[in-house]
């Protein structure tokens, strides 16, 4: 990659596009589940009668977006116990210390996350110079660990390669007496600039993506999330609810064709880089 490309790509992940600070309704997206991010950086609420838990803070910027959300929908910051991520980059947790000022919550984080985030962002592959407030981290998780609520478990698998910690949510949702499976994704994106062959800061990154791949197949999925609403056509999906499709954010396919999408995207950058390296010996 030349020099300019990759500083194009560090300065995007450190700056963002115009829809990563976007106000975008807050809404209902099924059961006791809400959207309270911006137009792409995705944050979730989970209510319960014990308390609340929130999956990612975004930046700092957008903290005070997604208390307007919480509150607009009539819940209180200070009800928020437990704040979860989807992976350790800028745009999913540099909100986290301000959030946990704000709310009380206690932070609970993938291992392999855990020390980026409680650092304030030390530590990242590639985005070395990417900072924020350091974050006390109350819990380390393990794949498969629990996170319980007020009758809510969520299931924390670790999906790595776009992060080492980088987490995959799942859990079941009750609406309309019928039962749905949640999957909001970590990121399954091979960045540009990341390196999937000869990585000496990540040397395992290509076989954690392809550990990814596997678990994401493997999950069953109703209702499709993920860490930045692009992923899952937030705009298109909303605008369904709002036309009163009920159940709007049920997409079953599009999860299946969204994870082999990337998949295919992992499959062929990888091989790129694999042919270069073998030219490159030549």
């Amino acid at each position: 990659m030349h020099l300019t490309t990759l500083a194009l790509a560090l300065a995007v992940v450190a700056q963002g596009p115009a829809d990563w600070y976007e106000p975008f309704p807050a809404h209902k997206v099924i059961g006791n589940v809400y959207y309270v991010g911006s137009k792409d950086l995705a944050t979730y609420l989970i209510t319960t009668p014990e308390g609340h838990i929130l999956i990612n803070s975004g930046l700092e910027r957008t903290v005070p977006l997604i208390q307007k959300s919480v509150e607009s929908l009539g819940f209180k910051m200070t009800d928020v116990k437990i704040l979860l991520a989807s992976h350790a980059h800028s745009d999913h947790v540099a909100g986290h210390a301000q959030l946990q000022k704000l709310t009380g919550a206690k932070v609970y984080v993938m291992r392999g996350d855990d020390q980026v985030i409680a650092s304030g962002g030390k530590g990242q592959y590639l985005y070395t110079t990417s900072r924020w407030d350091p974050c006390k981290v109350d819990r380390v998780l393990e794949d498969r660990d629990e996170v319980k609520l007020g009758g809510v478990t969520l299931v924390a698998r670790r999906t790595p390669g776009h992060t080492r910690g980088c987490t995959t949510w799942t859990w079941r949702v009750e609406e309309g007496g019928k039962k749905y499976d949640i999957v909001v994704i970590g990121s399954p994106n091979v960045n540009p600039g990341f390196q999937l062959v000869n990585n000496k800061d990540y040397p395992e990154i290509a076989t954690d993506f392809a550990k990814t791949f596997e678990i994401l197949k493997s999950l069953p999925c109703d209702v499709f999330l993920g860490a930045h609403g692009g992923y899952y056509g937030l705009v298109e999906r909303y605008t369904l609810l709002k036309k009163g499709q009920a159940n709007a954010f049920v997409n079953p396919e599009g999860y299946k064709e969204y994870v082999a999408q990337k998949e295919r995207a992992f499959r062929k950058t990888l091989a790129e880089q694999q042919a270069q390296a073998e030219r490159n010996k030549k």
